[in-house]
């Protein structure tokens, strides 16, 4: 070129070089080459547009996953990513090895690399050499970087030793990746084999068990605490002669054998074997070494965890009791998982208990905290109810008696400050009738699935939890399960886990039951998965915090139509009812009542007709509980198809006076009660009985809001207002 000519340009230079250009926007995945670097790539050697796939596809796949750490390196330090790279075929064959130098930036906003480099061919090395051992990057320090930092990484993400040893089989070091890999252990005396990966199984069963002083390097290593080095074959037959022939028929060439060390006491040995000769340098030497160290680590963590969990898994299967023999006409399953971290079994627990007569108890309860010592009172809890059950007490008594003792018991720690109290719900039932008489204390109402799909909650009478005043008082509450009825009870953990409150917790747990259509073990996984699964991260509650906590889960089916128990073709008879007992001592119950209705009509279309027949049972209940001195019975039904449906409610009590109609004046304050339900009622009527009387009224569906004669003509006519008011 003479003086004063122009400059060629860049293109025909780089193209006289050898010397292909390209452009990489991992925000677009759009990889721009020219021709030259096209031709490297084995592609047509013509300008093109690649996507991050296709080039992807033309790099071997170690070097792919080693050149993002490079990159990520160079954009924290400001400096060049320069990486030597192996170009495949289709076929998956090794064509040629080029080398890049880019210079990458990363953008904030976009959260994206963008970089422009060369690409040049380079000589294949030979492997072994000391440019073979760098066969993906030119900057060593770099490569080794990133590598220690995924493989730190990946190992302490490893939760068991079998995750610890996969981990270990897909390091990919940096230049000189073995391909042979084995770990192993002490027991006592003795060297075995945790795992291996690089050789068939029979071939390592020489190694499984040999003793400590056998003149082997991984016996060595675990011996002295120090690495072995064997760079040859040569050095490894005149240092290990005796073992020579077991490791020669594997035809490697080169073994690193480190001591796994934990806490200054070697636990095991890592070796690892090349098929070509390696010279272990020092950065060789230091990568093995680091490498060494977080397997040692990864593997003690796993070990430890291993441990907890089988301990706690037996724990938790001694703890939590069998469900015993088959009972006639009912079905039972249960559930307990520990959600709450920590030790796995914490104070929630199930119990079944066999009585005379053919009877049977269900318990179902929780110790306060997630603890030793929450574990341990929940057996002693566990043991005396069923002592006390044993003894032939009814359900008040067992736990007017289990309280008496908790109280003791929680009183009896070191720590006078750390005081323990429980909530239980304990029932008796009948298989045969299907009664069930329960006692509740401090603990969650339970469920029932109606054999028609509808699930309410059934407000029964309790106490405080056990422990808190020795001397508690558990009154007891009777109810019937009709064929196809399924009684749920559970702990908080099934209602609150996932940042939800009782109230929404309760709502997406309704769904689950009303909609479920198969047998009963797989309505107890369907309800532990919508709030422990994948999907239950869909369904967050309204709370901050995604609050977990144990979950045991009792569900008890009176066989029948509708329950789907042995079908998983659910046939829904067209009936439901519910019954409630209102005593004179507790009218804070009416509102319980009302909801109970509410909850029995929650798919009635016509919302004024469930209004006025929650109005017309709130007068009724209120009549008994100020006009006599005897409690109120309400039994609610409702019968036939959507569409032709017919609520009946009917409310009982002892008194003897029968209820009438009168006029009452412009200022009195009763008197009315008669006269609503004439007005909103499609039929009523008063009946008297052996000792006692009934009233009751009957709402006919109505599609919509407006009605006329015969269809719920005169529901929401009354007065307004809150149809809720007593």
């Amino acid at each position: 070129m003479r003086t004063g000519e122009p400059l060629p340009e860049v293109g025909d230079v780089l193209a006289a070089l050898a010397t292909g250009l390209w452009h990489w926007d991992t925000a677009t995945g759009e990889v721009t080459v020219d021709a030259e670097a096209a031709r490297l790539l084995g592609l047509p050697a013509e300008r093109a547009s690649l996507t991050e796939a296709q080039v992807r596809a033309r790099l071997h796949p170690v070097d792919w996953n080693e050149i993002t750490g490079v990159v990520q390196l160079a954009v924290a330090e400001g400096t060049l990513a320069e990486v030597r790279i192996r170009i495949m075929d289709e076929l998956g064959h090794i064509v040629r090895i080029v080398r890049s130098r880019s210079k990458p930036s990363f953008d904030p906003v976009r959260k994206a690399y963008e970089l422009t480099g060369t690409l040049q061919e380079v000589a294949e090395p030979t492997p072994g050499t000391p440019a073979g051992r760098s066969a993906v990057t030119g900057d060593w320090r770099r490569s080794r970087e990133a590598f220690l930092l995924d493989a730190g990484r990946a190992l302490a993400e490893a939760r068991s030793t079998e995750e610890v040893l996969r981990v270990a089989a897909g390091l990919s070091m940096p230049g000189f990746s073995p391909d042979g890999l084995a770990v192993f252990g002490v027991s006592g005396d003795r060297l075995t084999v945790i795992g291996h990966h690089g050789q068939p199984q029979n071939d390592m069963n020489p190694f499984v068990n040999m003793p400590l002083d056998t003149d082997y390097p991984a016996a060595e290593a675990v011996r002295t605490g120090r690495a072995v080095y064997l760079s040859s074959p040569e050095r490894y037959r005149a240092r290990y002669p005796l073992t020579w022939p077991l490791a020669e028929r594997f035809g490697r060439r080169s073994w690193a054998f480190l001591p796994l060390t934990v806490a200054g006491r070697p636990m095991g040995a890592w070796m690892a074997a090349f098929a070509y000769p390696v010279a272990f340098t020092p950065d060789e030497r230091s990568v093995l070494t680091t490498v060494a160290r977080m397997l040692a680590q990864a593997l003690t963590r796993a070990g430890a965890a291993e441990t907890q969990r089988e301990l706690t898994d037996g724990l938790q299967r001694t703890m939590l009791p069998a469900l015993g023999p088959e009972i006639p006409g009912m079905s039972v399953a249960a559930r307990y998982v520990p959600t709450g971290g920590g030790l796995q079994v914490g104070g929630d627990w199930y119990d079944m208990i066999q009585l005379p007569g053919g009877r049977f108890a269900l318990v179902i309860g929780d110790v306060q905290g997630h603890d030793v010592r929450a574990a341990g009172l929940m057996g002693q809890l566990r043991i005396a109810l069923r002592a006390y059950a044993a003894e032939g007490h009814r359900p008040d008594a067992v736990l007017s008696r289990a309280s008496h003792f908790f109280h003791g018991l929680a009183q009896s720690g070191d720590d006078p400050g750390d005081m323990r109290f429980a909530t239980c719900y304990y029932a008796e039932v009948d298989p045969a009738t299907g009664t069930v008489e329960s006692a509740r204390a401090g603990h969650l109402d339970p469920v029932v699935r109606m054999a028609d799909g509808t699930a309410l909650i059934l407000a029964t009478a309790g106490g405080l939890p056990l422990g808190i005043d020795p001397d508690s008082d558990y009154p007891t509450t009777r109810l019937a399960l009709e064929p196809g009825d399924t009684l749920m009870l559970c702990t908080d953990g099934l209602v609150e886990t996932g940042g939800h409150d009782l109230q929404t917790g309760w709502h997406r747990l309704r769904v689950i039951l009303e909609e479920h259509d198969g047998g009963l073990e797989e309505l107890a996984d369907a309800l532990v998965q919508a709030v422990h699964g994948p999907s239950s991260h869909h369904t967050t509650g309204p709370l901050a915090d995604r609050r977990e906590d144990d979950i045991a889960l009792l569900l008890l089916c009176r066989q029948g139509e509708g329950c789907g128990c042995g079908d998983s073709t659910v046939a829904r008879p067209s009936v439901r009812r519910t019954m409630l007992t209102v005593a004179q001592a507790e009218p804070a119950r009416i509102a319980t009542a009302r909801q109970h209705l509410r909850d029995l009509l929650h798919d009635w279309p016509n919302e004024e007709q469930r209004d006025a027949a929650v109005l017309l049972l709130s007068e009724m209940l209120t009549n008994v509980l100020v006009h006599t001195d005897a409690d109120a019975l309400l039994v609610a039904e409702v019968v036939g198809e959507p569409g032709e449906r017919l609520i009946r409610v009917e409310v009982t009590d002892s008194g003897d006076d029968l209820p009438h109609k009168r006029r009452p004046g412009e200022m009195a304050s009763s008197g009315r009660g008669l006269m609503l339900i004439e007005l909103l009622a499609d039929a009523w009527g008063v009946a008297p009985r052996g000792e006692g009387k009934s009233i009751w009224y009957e709402v006919y569906e109505s599609a919509g809001p407006e009605g006329g004669p015969g269809d719920g003509p005169e529901v929401g006519r009354g007065p307004a207002g809150d149809p809720d008011a007593a």
